[in-house]
C-alpha cells in the first residue's frame, strides 16, 4: 500500500489541505484582534512657534535720483563703494545749462540797463512838470499843457517801478538758471554704501515726468531690518519687543537674532491669502547679512517647562462604531437610533463628554486611554502646542497614562458577543 503511487498523491492532498486551513484560521483569528498603537503621557518641554518668511533690507534705503535732464559725464561712485553725505557720486553734463545761465545774466544785465534809462526819463519828466506848473502861475502857457506834462511824468514813475520787476523777474530766472546747474552734481544725501547703479558714462537720463533714480544708497547695514508674512492667523501672537530667530540659506547653520520692532496694521493680499509685515530689527557687525536675501523667522510665543504633553495624534483619534459596540454591547444595543459615538462611549464607561456650549470652548478635547487593556475617553483642557505634542492644562490624565494614537485589525468586533481583550 505504501508503495502505491495514489496513497501518496492523496497523503500529499491531505497534508496541504491541513496546512493551508491552519493558515487560514491562525489568520482569522489574528484578524479578530485589536492592536492599539499608543503613546506614553510624559512631562517635558513644549515651545509654542510661529513661523513665517520674510526679506532682509537695510533699515534706511535712500533712492539718489535726479531732477535734471542731461547725459552722465562722470561716475564716482560704484557698487559697494562707501559714500559721505554731501560726497559728488556723479555729474551729468552742465554746457546747455551753463550757457542757460549765461543767457540769464544777460537778461538781468538788459533788464538794468532799462531801468537806469526808465529812471533818467522819469527825472526829465518831473523837472518838466515844475517848470510847467511854474509858468502856468504866471499864465504864461495853457492848462492843457500842464496837465500834458504831469500825466508823462505819472506814467515816467510808473515805468520806473515796471523796469524794476523786470529787473528782479530776470535775476529770479538767472536763479533758476544757477539751481539747475547745480543739480548736475549728484550729491549724496547720507553716509552710507552704495548697493545700487543703475546709469553708465555716457547715458542720457531724462526727468522730465519723474525724477529716474541713479543709485541705492543703504543707510548702514550694521543695523538692518526683516520685513515678514505672518499669516493672518498667527498675526495674534505677535508683540512689539518680541524676540524672533532667522536662518538665511547663505549661511544654514547659523542662527540670528532679532526683536520684533513693529506689527504693521496694513494688509497683504496675495492668491486669497492675508498676511500682515512683522518687522525685526536685526544686528549686522560682521555684515554677513546682505539686503535682498530670504530669512526664515521663528517667533516664540509661549515657552512650557515640565509640561503633561500628549502627542496630537492621541486627540485626533476615534474609533469606529465597531469598537464602540465591541466595548459594551447592551448598551450599544439598546441606545436609541441615530445616537452618536460620545453616547456609546459613556455608556462605554467613560467620562461624560462635553456638549458645545458647556464645556468651555474649543480647548476642550476627547482622547482615549488604556486603563487595565480597555479604551476610556478623556475629556482634557488643552494649553500651548509646537505642532506635534500639546501641553494637558487639566483633566483626569497622568504622568504614564497610555493614550491611543491609532488602532488595527479587529475586523469582526461588531459581529462578535464578547470584546476581545486587545493587545499592546
Amino acid at each position: 500500500m505504501f508503495k502505491s503511487k495514489t496513497f501518496w498523491i492523496v497523503a500529499c492532498v491531505v497534508v496541504v489541505a491541513g496546512v493551508f486551513g491552519w493558515w487560514r484560521f491562525r489568520q482569522a483569528k489574528a484578524g479578530s484582534q485589536v492592536r492599539y498603537d499608543t503613546a506614553q503621557v510624559d512631562r517635558g518641554r513644549i515651545v509654542a512657534k510661529v513661523t513665517a518668511s520674510g526679506t532682509l533690507s537695510a533699515i534706511v534705503t535712500v533712492q539718489v535720483g535726479s531732477q535734471v535732464s542731461g547725459r552722465i559725464a562722470e561716475l564716482h561712485a560704484d557698487w559697494n563703494s562707501q559714500v559721505k553725505k554731501g560726497q559728488l557720486v556723479a555729474k551729468i553734463d552742465p554746457q546747455l545749462f551753463q550757457a542757460t545761465v549765461l543767457q540769464a545774466r544777460a537778461n538781468v544785465v538788459a533788464a538794468q540797463g532799462n531801468l537806469a534809462k526808465v529812471k533818467a526819463q522819469a527825472v526829465d519828466a518831473e523837472r518838466q512838470y515844475k517848470r510847467n506848473a511854474i509858468l502856468a502861475e504866471r499864465k504864461l502857457i495853457a492848462q492843457a499843457d500842464l496837465d500834458t506834462s504831469q500825466a508823462t511824468a505819472d506814467a515816467d514813475k510808473a515805468a520806473v517801478d515796471a523796469a524794476a520787476g523786470s529787473v528782479e523777474q530776470a535775476k529770479a530766472q538767472l536763479n533758476s538758471a544757477e539751481v539747475n546747474m547745480a543739480y548736475t552734481n549728484i550729491i549724496s544725501p547720507t553716509d552710507g554704501t552704495v548697493i545700487a547703479r543703475n546709469v553708465d558714462v555716457g547715458q542720457t537720463v531724462a526727468a522730465s515726468l519723474q525724477a529716474p533714480t541713479l543709485f541705492l544708497i543703504a543707510e548702514d547695514l550694521r543695523k538692518m531690518q526683516v520685513d515678514t508674512s505672518v499669516a493672518e492667523a498667527d498675526i495674534g501672537k505677535l508683540q512689539t519687543g518680541m524676540k524672533a530667530t532667522f536662518t538665511v540659506d547663505a549661511y544654514p547653520n547659523e542662527r540670528f537674532v532679532g526683536t520684533v520692532r513693529q506689527v504693521r496694521n496694513n494688509p497683504q493680499t496675495v492668491q486669497n491669502v492675508v498676511t500682515y509685515d512683522a518687522v525685526i530689527d536685526v544686528a549686522n557687525p560682521d555684515l554677513k547679512l546682505k539686503p535682498g536675501m530670504t530669512a526664515n523667522c521663528t517667533f516664540v510665543w509661549a515657552e512650557r517647562d515640565e509640561a503633561l504633553r500628549i502627542p496630537n495624534a492621541a486627540m485626533r483619534f476615534r474609533p469606529p462604531p465597531e469598537l464602540l459596540a465591541g466595548l459594551n454591547p447592551g448598551a450599544a444595543a439598546g441606545r436609541r437610533p441615530g445616537g452618536n459615538a460620545a453616547e456609546a462611549a459613556q455608556a462605554a464607561g467613560g467620562q461624560r463628554m462635553p456638549r458645545a456650549g458647556i464645556a468651555g470652548g474649543t480647548d476642550r478635547k476627547t482622547v482615549w486611554v488604556l486603563r487595565e487593556g480597555t479604551p476610556r475617553t478623556v475629556v482634557v483642557r488643552t494649553g500651548v502646542s509646537d505642532g506635534s505634542l500639546t501641553e494637558v492644562a487639566e483633566g483626569e490624565l497622568h504622568e504614564g497614562d497610555l493614550v491611543i494614537t491609532d488602532m488595527s485589525g479587529g475586523s469582526s468586533v461588531g459581529q462578535q458577543a464578547g470584546f476581545p481583550r486587545p493587545r499592546f
